[in-house]
């Protein structure tokens, strides 16, 4: 019984030194280089006030706990006047905290999260000017009217899988169906995407080019008259 009430007792001092450290200013760069001092002034993103979209990026803090990966969710939203998108537990047992704004700010947001995370911070992503397409794919609610070629790609990590998407897009005239986040697939995600034939050939070639060089890609394929009852499954 002593012997659980001092393990008890370090973990609820562990967690308030966690927590108190999170409050603190953070430092000028965190052990990744990332710039994490305070607000990020407007002239560090030269891209507001031009004809860019002002929510024209995507960041995400993976972790390997969920406990604390909502404890990151939550630094990271409050550093920077971000949007979340995705805050969930994946396979096997980590958590996924995405979020979207201007350059700027989501800059800072995955700074703070990759900080605050620590040890506990497995994989980072910070992408400037995103396919638009990749909001829709991951929250489910992308409008496909009808299927042409079916393009898969499938990597081993969430970052990844975005990455692959995101080059897709903007390699060739398709639309993206779905961006599947690692939920029951054991820790793997897959993208898919539309379009005819050639553009689909292109996309699936450039969005396996980084995960391949990664060693990240499981695989990628193209079928190119999909039967419509797979299609109504793909939705």
């Amino acid at each position: 019984m002593t012997v659980a009430w001092v393990e008890l007792q370090w973990s609820e001092e562990n967690y308030k030194e966690r927590r108190r450290k999170m409050r603190e200013p953070a430092p000028d760069k965190n052990r990744r280089g990332f710039d994490i001092g305070g607000a990020v002034p407007e002239a560090a993103d030269p891209r507001r006030g031009s004809e860019y979209p002002e929510e024209a990026a995507l960041g995400l803090v993976e972790l390997n706990t969920v406990a604390i990966g909502i404890l990151v969710a939550d630094e990271m939203l409050k550093v920077a006047p971000v949007k979340l998108v995705e805050a969930t537990p994946v396979c096997s047992g980590k958590f996924v905290v995405i979020v979207r704004g201007d350059v700027a700010s989501v800059e800072a947001s995955v700074a703070r999260g990759t900080s605050a995370g620590e040890e506990c911070v497995v994989d980072t992503l910070f992408l400037p000017n995103p396919h638009p397409g990749i909001f829709g794919a991951i929250a489910g609610t992308s409008e496909i009217e009808k299927i042409d070629a079916l393009g898969v790609i499938e990597t081993f990590s969430v970052a990844s899988t975005i990455v692959a998407a995101d080059a897709a897009g903007k390699a060739a005239k398709v639309k993206m169906i779905d961006i599947r986040l690692a939920k029951g697939l054991g820790g793997r995600a897959f993208v898919t995407f539309t379009g005819e034939i050639s553009e689909v050939e292109a996309a699936s070639e450039a969005g396996s080019s980084h995960p391949r060089k990664k060693g990240l890609l499981v695989r990628s394929i193209v079928i190119a008259r999909p039967d419509e009852s797979l299609f109504a499954k793909l939705e």
